[in-house]
């Protein structure tokens, strides 16, 4: 039996992009794909645009209560996700598949029984869709991430099944609904990563993920609060960097220095209140790495 794969994608004013995302997903080679967009009642011509797709597409043109809301809601209208071994994912209206994407998923979940997910490699792409450099996917291991959310969203294709078991995504979160999707799957069942380049990831100005970085950050650190009781060194580093220079440095890869270290410190302490002890092991850890590569 061919798995059926269901996609959504939940848009909201994204015309400059969202051509490049619908056609990624239609002009896939898997013949088996079920295909909504759910649109927030956009006014930039996404609908006209999605209208052209008449008849190899659903969607829905009205106001809903977010990212989360709109994939939940396409979710349940997806009839495919009644057959047995079905397959879903989210795709973001300014990201796309590479060619291929989804047949090499279908394959990897082939005569494996146990994982609930599977993942592959990404790449950030600016505005005009030029590559600006690899996601950094690594290995799977469910304790990574507490330090780092290593799993790139579009590149990401869960079971029917598991989506639902996992309870779908948190409509009170705006910008951290993937790290913390990924992890509550992770506590019911392994994830296997492959090495195939499956999708992108856009990086532009209008990315509510770029735009609101402060916030991001913010929503994070109550992620990890709700599934860790903590938040780890790495996080506050990256955030206590951005605060100090007003940049975004890789999950904490800002060069050390005095400063940093001191508002990381006086920030862990804060976020940490009743996990001391932890945080600071953690920060001297994180010390004597810098130490070590010097």
């Amino acid at each position: 039996m061919t798995p059926i794969v269901s996609i959504v994608t939940p848009s909201y004013n994204m015309a400059p992009f969202l051509r490049q995302a619908v056609e990624s997903v239609l002009d896939q080679d898997y013949p088996s794909i079920e295909y909504i967009v759910m649109d927030g009642g956009s006014t930039d011509g996404s609908v006209e645009i999605l209208k052209e797709y008449s008849g190899r597409l659903r969607f829905v043109s009205a106001p809903d209560g977010g990212q989360a809301d709109a994939v939940n809601r396409g979710y349940l209208m997806a009839q495919a996700l009644a057959a047995k071994d079905s397959i879903f994912t989210f795709l973001n209206a300014d990201d796309y598949y590479y060619p291929g994407a989804v047949r090499a998923v279908v394959d990897a979940f082939k005569g494996d029984t146990v994982s609930g997910a599977v993942y592959g490699e990404a790449h950030h792409v600016g505005g005009d869709g030029a590559v600006l450099g690899r996601y950094p996917t690594q290995a799977y291991d469910p304790r990574g991430f507490e330090s780092q959310c290593y799993i790139c969203q579009p590149a990401c294709f869960l079971r029917g099944e598991v989506f639902r078991d996992a309870g779908m995504l948190n409509p009170g979160l705006h910008f951290g609904v993937d790290y913390d999707l990924w992890i509550r799957i992770a506590k019911r069942r392994p994830m296997r990563k492959i090495d195939t380049y499956l999708a992108c990831s856009r990086l532009h100005p209008g990315a509510k993920t770029v735009a609101r970085t402060k916030q991001v950050y913010r929503e994070i650190f109550q992620v990890l609060k709700a599934h860790y009781g903590y938040v780890p060194m790495q996080w506050i580093y990256g955030y206590a960097a951005l605060l100090l220079d007003g940049k975004v440095h890789a999950r904490g890869v800002a060069p050390p220095t005095a400063a940093n270290a001191a508002l990381s410190l006086l920030l862990g302490s804060i976020e940490n209140p009743r996990h001391l002890f932890r945080f600071w092991a953690d920060f001297w850890r994180k010390g004597v790495e810098w130490q070590a590569g010097r």
